[in-house]
């Protein structure tokens, strides 16, 4: 059975993070439908999961290549967001904030009141409260 996967899979694309969300989000979905029981939900669900797995076993490698690309560039500013979240819930000595003009997280000491942060990569002076 193992080798007949392997050689079903073999070159072909796989799985992304494009993937990984769609299926996190027809789960999601899966299981407000138990609660809302919309025929509506339940089709868009099973296209979804459709459209997963023709992305999976596509063998048009470069074209999805270039679809995760463009969905991990327009969830970037999200992901930075939740990466500035998680840092600042570890670190109790310090606040993170993302410099407004390059994007780039800064870290500052917690406690200091409003001051002036000066961005290490482009030097961007923005005012926060600590």
């Amino acid at each position: 059975m193992r080798n007949f996967l392997y050689r079903l899979m073999m070159g072909r694309y796989g799985s992304d993070r494009l993937n990984k969300h769609l299926l996190i989000l027809s789960i999601v979905l899966t299981i407000a439908n138990v609660f809302v029981k919309s025929v509506i939900i339940y089709v868009f669900v099973y296209i979804l999961l459709l459209y997963v797995l023709f992305r999976m076993l596509s063998k048009n490698i470069n074209k999805r290549y270039q679809e995760n690309q463009r969905y991990e560039q327009s969830i970037a500013p999200i992901m930075k967001r939740v990466s500035v979240i998680k840092k600042s819930s570890k670190d109790k000595g310090h606040k993170y904030y993302i410099c407004p003009t390059c994007k780039q997280i800064v870290r500052v000491p917690k406690g200091k009141g409003h001051i002036d942060i000066r961005c290490p990569r482009c030097s961007t002076v923005f005012e926060k409260r600590t």
